[in-house]
């Protein structure tokens, strides 16, 4: 197993989680893409998504069915200005790429908002840590291994 898809199942474990860490057949660098290849609703896929608060790390858990407003989450985090973050910022947050950001394994605290939208499903699926590894969770199960905040962040796409 990769490294950082380690680091995130030894996370897991740690923090009592209920899923394992699965390897897909294909990379899934978006929602689309790793729902059809699980078999889900897009809605269920807990996209982790890296914005620059003020120069500042966040992550928002947003559900796949959904595109985040960095006007309302810069007034929810009390930022300026919150933009998508570059992948040498996502990097260095995280430790991990675009496109297979997990929730937790970062090398310090990401402050994390968790769409309350994921709610509407009784199991989600998040990133394990690289492009085609996805961990099965729950709402409730994020809030609690990321320490994060249930927030409304977007507006619905799919």
């Amino acid at each position: 197993m990769h490294p950082n898809a380690e680091r995130v199942a030894a996370v897991l474990r740690e923090q009592g989680a209920a899923g394992e860490i699965i390897e897909l057949p294909e990379p899934a660098p978006t929602a689309r893409a790793a729902a059809e290849q699980i078999g889900c609703p897009v809605g269920a896929i807990a996209n982790s998504l890296v914005f620059d608060a003020d120069g500042e790390p966040l992550l928002v858990l947003t559900s796949g069915a959904h595109r985040v407003d960095t006007a309302k989450v810069a007034a929810l985090v009390g930022a300026a200005k919150v933009a998508r973050a570059t992948p040498e910022f996502v990097r260095e947050a995280t430790g991990q790429a675009i496109g297979g950001v997990a929730p937790v394994g970062h090398p310090a605290p990401v402050r994390t908002l968790v769409d309350v939208w994921l709610d509407k499903y009784d199991q989600v699926w998040a990133a394990g840590g690289i492009a085609h590894t996805v961990f099965p969770t729950s709402y409730k199960e994020l809030l609690r291994i990321t320490g994060g905040e249930a927030a409304d962040v977007g507006v619905e796409t799919a």
